[in-house]
């Protein structure tokens, strides 16, 4: 089905928080994932950080092809690593390129009405300035949930912060967390390059 054609996002009620697991996903990766997406972080809306305490980093619409394609909208988790390099120039701190936990919206975002489709990365670390225009590297490894639409934008902060907690959670097992050393990433510290 074309994400155009979907039907809407059902509204968050309080029991589903109430029943969230701790860890999600197989206690190995089954397909489709491992995911992998890449691409130059890209502006989005600006709500991620500054109305929601959630800043994320945006990939352009062509890279997230090979995840539309066999995935549906929701909130996956996996591991990100944004390149040091912007401009040929190292700008960003070495622990700034380190491959990091992330937990990712695809989807139309319905409690903004959005009307197009976008892959929103959260990494979880706390960056000392923004990283627009850097590269930006991501193995998908699990799904966490649907997407939903929400009647509250604290409902929503409150799913949001349940979902970083599970994707740190379900990324601790063996399977997931020996993604972490991928040869995909750049692993000698350097920066990596689309």
């Amino acid at each position: 089905m074309a994400f155009e054609e979907r039907a809407s996002a059902p509204v968050r009620i309080e029991s589903f928080r109430a029943d969230r697991p701790e860890v999600v996903g197989p206690e190995v990766p089954h397909k489709p994932f491992p995911i992998y997406l890449s691409g130059a972080v890209q502006h989005g809306f600006g709500r991620g950080g500054k109305d929601l305490g959630c800043p994320t980093a945006n990939l352009p619409d062509e890279s997230i092809a090979s995840m539309t394609s066999v995935t549906d909208t929701g909130v996956y988790y996996g591991y990100a690593q944004v390149s040091r390099e912007k401009g040929g120039n190292i700008v960003l701190p070495e622990e700034e390129g380190k491959v990091l936990p992330m937990v990712m919206s695809l989807g139309l975002n319905p409690f903004y009405n959005n009307k197009s489709l976008t892959a929103e990365i959260h990494i979880m670390h706390n960056f000392k300035s923004d990283f627009y225009g850097h590269s930006m590297k991501a193995i998908v490894l699990g799904y966490i949930r649907p997407e939903l639409n929400y009647t509250s934008r604290e409902a929503l902060i409150e799913d949001i912060e349940t979902d970083k907690r599970v994707a740190v959670r379900s990324l601790t097992r063996q399977a997931y967390d020996d993604y972490r050393l991928d040869p995909y990433f750049d692993l000698n510290g350097s920066h990596p390059r689309l």
